[in-house]
């Protein structure tokens, strides 16, 4: 009787163990959706058309994938990569382009040598319910800080479906 008990705790402690061991077999992340992404790049565009910019606006996911992009009429070419990087830049570093080059000069240099990401002002993460789901870059107005300023509205705009999303 005495062995059975120690047998059922052995089994019951031997499971609780298991489940603890595999408890991060599968885990579940929030990321950002095409509409959102698709409407965060259309509100940078009008937003910096407003200024009188003519820039590209991309989102990438929680991973640097890349969900949304769209270059304004008379923006280069060129902006739709370097707002991408940008946005990258905001994935690797966990905080906006803008802070991240501030704050590590000391290795600016060499992380603009990365593929995919250049540590330029004018990007920023973009958040839902506490959780960052992605990053927004935008390229081509005359300074990062206005780039930033679109980005910023954008969100800005959409900031009551981004803090009720699921």
């Amino acid at each position: 009787m005495k062995y059975m008990n120690l047998a059922k705790i052995f089994t019951l402690l031997l499971m609780t163990l298991s489940t603890q061991l595999f408890a991060d077999d599968v885990v579940t992340v929030k990321t950002i959706g095409l509409e959102m992404a698709r409407d965060l790049v259309s509100e940078s565009i009008t937003a910096c058309r407003k200024m009188g910019y003519q820039v590209s606006a991309v989102v990438v996911d929680r991973n640097g994938n890349l969900r949304a992009a769209l270059r304004d009429d008379r923006a280069s070419r060129f902006t739709l990569q370097i707002a991408e990087e940008k946005a990258n830049a905001v994935i690797l570093s966990g905080t906006d382009s803008g802070t991240f080059r501030q704050n590590r000069g000391d290795i600016r240099p060499e992380l603009n040598h990365m593929n995919g990401i250049i540590i330029m002002q004018g990007g920023v993460q973009i958040t839902a319910s506490g959780s960052r789901i992605g990053a927004l870059g935008i390229s081509g107005a005359p300074g990062g800080e206005k780039d930033e300023i679109c980005a910023l509205k954008a969100i800005e705009n959409l900031e009551e479906r981004l803090q009720f999303a699921e």
